[in-house]
């Protein structure tokens, strides 16, 4: 099985490593073939501006936003404002892949970024026996402000959804690839396979 990173900007190589130790194959994904050799792939953290304009410039925007609707998929701070049905503060286009609306830097600059523990929702205590609390690195993260009734909830921070599922797409405003574990990356490889 190989997972794809979308690679035109972002925090490609530590999401790279936990697929490494998950021994999953990666592929680094710049151009829209690429799209048909993997089985999931994931959005990771970056500027969401920048991607969309470089996701337009390598003619990677309609291939991602139609692999998105169908294919394991999962957005991860920038990327899942990429994910988002709507977009605010200030509002930019979106891949519509989840009924969410998302704020973006919510929580304020760089050097408002913090650590947390997270309150896991049923979503993932069916997934996990794991009782080890996982840890949220928050950096310039957006917040999801609306989320639809078919919208799970997989984790939460002070009563926030701050990781959410649907079908096959998932969306985390902090970013796993940060920590030490690796059952988030886990997680997303069951919906790939």
């Amino acid at each position: 099985m190989k997972v794809g990173i979308l690679a035109l900007q972002g925090a490609v190589q530590p999401h790279e490593e936990k697929l490494k130790e998950l021994r999953v194959e990666s592929v680094q994904v710049r151009y829209p073939e690429q799209l048909k050799e993997i089985r999931g792939i994931i959005l990771p953290g970056g500027e969401s501006t920048t991607m969309i304009h470089l996701l337009k410039l390598n003619q990677l925007w309609g291939p991602l936003k139609e692999f998105v609707q169908t294919q394991p998929t999962w957005g991860i701070c920038a990327g899942s404002i990429l994910l988002a049905n709507e977009v605010t503060h200030p509002s930019q286009e979106s891949l519509n892949a989840l009924e969410i609306t998302v704020e973006r830097n919510s929580y304020g600059r760089q050097n408002e970024s913090f650590i947390d523990t997270l309150v896991a929702g049923e979503t993932w205590k069916t997934f996990s026996s794991d009782p080890k609390p996982i840890e949220g690195v928050f950096i310039r993260a957006p917040r999801i402000k609306k989320w639809s009734s078919n919208i799970q909830v997989v984790f939460e921070h002070r009563n926030e959804p701050v990781m959410v599922k649907k079908n096959h797409c998932l969306a985390s405003t902090f970013h796993p690839e940060l920590t030490d574990s690796s059952l988030i990356h886990k997680y997303f490889l069951t919906l790939c396979r």
